[in-house]
């Protein structure tokens, strides 16, 4: 059965676009993966504008293009808003399994992101990968009775798993430029920065 039919058609906004279907959202989730993994994976990851605006660029067009008419009261709002908390606090985490220090090198900062922070993604998008496949596959009907008996639309239900995802990644790359705009003067290494698994 399709994730289309995650609740009745008269309930789904007509203008919703097809680009932001749970049936899209391997595509998404792969993204999301391969970018972070590139951007933050390695010993001495140099912490710039360019690394820090590329994220909030890329929301500004991610949201627009796949979020074309959030819901804005009642269950699917709630639904959005846990999907927002979501990414935060998934964010958060991320950045805490980041070391930041002062490369010994250069003196400007860098991060260092090893095994624990690749597999701490890749749980998240795989848990949300198998959420989307299993909405349409697995479990279609639990989520057509619970969607149906708190009025939540397919729309709420599509843009809380894109909210988590952008958060995430806006979170992540937040508290990162907070730890170096923090870091003291100096090209020492502090203790945080020694090599992690």
């Amino acid at each position: 059965m399709s994730s289309a039919c995650l609740v009745p058609a008269g309930t789904r906004p007509a203008a919703r676009s097809h680009a932001g279907s749970p049936a899209r959202a391997p595509i998404r989730h792969r993204a999301v993966l391969a970018t972070v993994l590139a951007s933050d994976l390695g010993p001495a990851r140099k912490i710039g504008p360019m690394r820090l605006l590329r994220p909030l660029v890329a929301a500004a067009v991610i949201i627009p293009l796949f979020v074309s008419r959030p819901v804005t009261h009642g269950s699917g709002l709630a639904v959005e808003i846990a999907g927002c908390v979501a990414g935060l606090l998934g964010g958060l985490a991320a950045a805490a399994l980041m070391r930041v220090y002062r490369s010994p090198k250069t003196g400007r900062p860098v991060s260092r992101a090893g095994t624990p922070y690749a597999i701490f993604w890749t749980v998240i998008v795989g848990a949300r990968a198998a959420f989307s496949y299993g909405a349409a596959h697995w479990f279609t009907a639990q989520i057509v009775s619970w969607a149906v008996a708190n009025k939540v639309t397919e729309a709420a239900i599509t843009d809380g798993l894109i909210f988590i995802s952008v958060v995430m990644v806006l979170a992540r790359t937040v508290g990162l430029g907070a730890r170096a705009s923090r870091l003291p003067a100096g090209t020492g290494t502090p203790a945080s920065a020694r090599q992690i698994a």
